[in-house]
């Protein structure tokens, strides 16, 4: 059943993939690989549940219908692959299913973004009262304490420096760390940091989202680390992370500083080499194959029924046959009533199912249709003369 296998899919993903990646080596390699890898096992996740929900509908007669006129597919044959001992219950337990899911993680994603706008357009207020920028810099500097630097989210936000940063660093690790706090902007990592806290906030009772909140967060400034050392000399990086705190807690900002600091520094004098151009690219292609896989095991019986025969109950006779003999029957995917039958009726496929056990073909111009053979006379089913081809 295609909804049990996605419902799986989604466990497996939950429970192996989760603790396969966290144990990857490749991720500290490439980060903003990583960041995408860990967004699309998530969604992976949510939208294999949302899915196997719908997938309990298809055997209905709407969702079968649309969905074979629209792959001109039959409708019978889906019901069929995608079918379910639950009956009408279990499909519209499905749909509810589905869209509470997709409903709360629309909801969560919309209340995280709204709230992070709402703070930052706050801390920008705050920042026209109590910093001033600096035109050398590029960055707003602030009077305070604590040595930090932090940027607000945005391509064109200020990047925020304290006055006791300016002076704990020299020239090279101010610049690394304006670098670092560029690479946040450039890449959206606040979008991507918050997207990758949607699922633990949806579904707070499943560690593997908690999991994929912490690792997101975590490769972001490993993706502004490198980012600032292409610009600046490793180890002066690293000492600009030593020397900086962390960001204000609850700012939607993200800094240079805090408490994965450490951690980074080893990384930075460890230096471990980048991916190769072809294992980057085919770790990229497993991400994508990762993101569109539900889709895919959601689809492909439809798909691949659609590129195959056609049962014969869904044959449908040309407009106007004429004498009971007549070809180019098409084959339809929309579900119709039953049809009077002809003074012949051996010669309608849908008619006469136990003469004709596989009597549509698909042309090369992509048209499915059925053909026979009017010459050679046949019993129906019913005992009465009708045409036909035996060979068929």
């Amino acid at each position: 059943m295609i909804a049990a296998g996605l419902a799986g899919y989604a466990v497996l993903l939950l429970t192996a993939g989760v603790p396969a990646l966290a144990r990857a080596s490749w991720t500290g390699r490439a980060p903003q690989l990583a960041i995408f890898a860990w967004l699309a096992l998530a969604g992976s996740a949510v939208a294999s549940v949302v899915l196997s929900g719908l997938a309990l509908t298809v055997p209905t007669a709407q969702v079968s219908g649309g969905l074979g006129a629209l792959l001109r597919a039959c409708d019978d044959a889906l019901r069929a692959r995608y079918a379910h001992p639950g009956g009408a219950v279990l499909a519209g337990a499905g749909v509810v299913l589905a869209a509470v899911l997709a409903g709360r993680v629309v909801w969560c994603a919309t209340a995280a973004l709204a709230v992070n706008a709402r703070t930052s357009r706050r801390h920008r207020r705050g920042l026209q009262l109590t910093g001033h920028a600096d035109a050398r810099l590029g960055a707003v500097v602030v009077d305070h304490l604590e040595p930090a630097a932090y940027c607000l989210p945005g391509a064109g936000r200020p990047v925020v420096v304290t006055t006791a940063a300016l002076h704990a660093l020299d020239e090279t690790q101010l610049a690394a760390v304006l670098a670092h706090e560029r690479a946040h902007q450039a890449g959206r990592h606040h979008l991507l940091v918050t997207l990758g806290a949607v699922p633990a906030a949806a579904f707070p009772w499943v560690p593997a989202f908690r999991t994929v909140r912490d690792e997101v967060a975590r490769l972001a400034e490993l993706a502004a680390d490198d980012a600032a050392a292409t610009r600046s000399p490793r180890l002066a990086v690293a000492e600009a992370l030593l020397t900086l705190g962390a960001p204000p807690a609850g700012a939607a900002v993200l800094g240079a500083g805090g408490s994965s600091a450490a951690a980074r520094v080893r990384r930075l004098i460890a230096a471990p080499n980048p991916l190769s151009r072809t294992a980057t690219a085919g770790w990229a292609l497993a991400v994508t194959a990762l993101a569109a896989s539900p889709l895919v095991l959601m689809l492909s019986p439809a798909v691949v029924l659609a590129a195959g025969q056609c049962p014969i109950s869904q044959l449908r006779p040309p407009a106007d046959p004429v004498g009971g003999r007549a070809s180019g029957y098409v084959c339809s995917g929309v579900p119709r009533p039953p049809v009077q039958a002809p003074p012949y009726s051996g010669v309608y496929c849908w008619e006469a199912r136990n003469l004709f056990t596989n009597c549509c073909s698909r042309g090369s111009d992509g048209e499915v249709t059925f053909s026979w053979n009017p010459q050679e006379e046949m019993t129906t089913g019913d005992g009465r003369p009708g045409y036909g081809d035996r060979s068929m």
